[in-house]
């Protein structure tokens, strides 16, 4: 039995079988079921070491992807496998949960893919710090720079984030807000949340306006996760005049929340995301948004992964800026 046997059994198309077969979060339960069970009865035995023969004998370069609900790395996510694939390399996707180590599953792609480069979307900081040593090869951490990461073979590119933070203060501000509620991911694990939040911190204290702790609501980057860190603030009589929501995947979810309360956005409540996704120009409202230039993201962390690979580069740190996108979810009020 082949995969495109089971595939016709199971009524799959041969990549999803492919994918339940190497166990990846995108393919629903019933589906790993209904595959598992086939394989099971059949007997099919994956050809894991000719899989495996074929991407060594490939230039490939792997993408750890961390999370797996994050539209902005999807649609990253095309660009690097378009740019590396024009330079002639094999593009190896691997999904990582949002509090997953990805550093642990790089190393495993290494021993099994024997990959010539890595990039990474996204990344916590303390995994790197513990384990990414043990890992020789040439690394760009895409998205995030931290300060705290110095590895010979690791460059980062991404936005200036807590400039990031403070323009969005800044923002919504200047607009006449002054009772904002935070959503934002735990800044104890992840590098990028840690410094928007301290850029809202600073921009809020500089309006005289301090970041109370009930003004601060953790949540992972989803909808749902954004949809029930504000149901759960409005819930308990929570009122704010606007939202700076950490992406713009959780700002849609906070939407829905206000709209499932009977108020309206902006009208009630002024929401304003972050990252700049191309559905974010099509929500209702259109969603404003701190636009991160993902393009230029994407081409430098190919270009410098590639220097590292084919010339020796040493590695670099390359540092961008998130500019404000004007949308429907965000009106300018009266100073209270």
């Amino acid at each position: 039995m082949t995969i495109k046997d089971i595939a016709r059994e199971s009524g799959y198309a041969i990549s999803t079988v492919s994918r339940a077969l190497n166990d990846h979060p995108d393919v629903s339960a019933e589906a790993k079921r209904r595959i598992a069970a086939i394989v099971a009865a059949k007997g099919f035995v994956p050809n894991a070491n000719a899989r495996q023969l074929k991407r060594q004998q490939a230039k490939s370069v792997a993408f750890i992807v961390r999370g797996t609900t994050n539209l902005f790395f999807a649609d990253m996510l095309v660009e690097l496998q378009r740019l590396v694939g024009e330079a002639g390399y094999e593009g190896v996707v691997e999904y990582v949960g949002e509090t997953a180590d990805e550093v642990a599953a790089a190393q495993r792609v290494c021993r099994e893919l024997k990959p010539r480069g890595i990039i990474f979307l996204g990344g916590d900081s303390r995994n790197f710090q513990s384990g990414f040593s043990g890992i020789d090869l040439p690394c760009v951490l895409a998205t995030t720079v931290s300060g705290e990461l110095e590895f010979d073979n690791l460059s980062m590119v991404g936005v200036d984030d807590k400039a990031a933070g403070k323009a969005a203060i800044d923002y919504l501000a200047e607009r006449g807000h002054r009772d904002i509620l935070v959503l934002g991911s735990d800044p104890e694990r992840s590098s990028p949340g840690k410094m928007r939040l301290e850029g809202a911190r600073e921009a809020l204290a500089a309006h005289g306006i301090p970041l109370r702790e009930d003004r601060f609501i953790r949540a992972e980057f989803s909808m749902a996760a954004g949809y029930a860190a504000m149901k759960g603030f409005l819930e308990t009589g929570g009122r704010v005049s606007a939202v700076f929501a950490m992406s713009d995947v959780m700002a849609m979810g906070a939407i829905r929340a206000i709209l499932d309360a009977g108020l309206s956005v902006p009208g009630d409540i002024s929401v304003l995301g972050f990252d700049g996704i191309p559905m974010a120009r099509f929500y209702n409202p259109q969603l404003a948004t701190m636009r991160q230039p993902a393009a230029e993201i994407a081409k430098k962390s190919v270009r410098l992964l590639l220097q590292c690979i084919e010339r020796k580069a040493p590695a670099r740190t390359v540092l961008l800026q998130a500019e404000p996108l004007d949308g429907e979810s965000v009106r300018s009020i009266e100073h209270r």
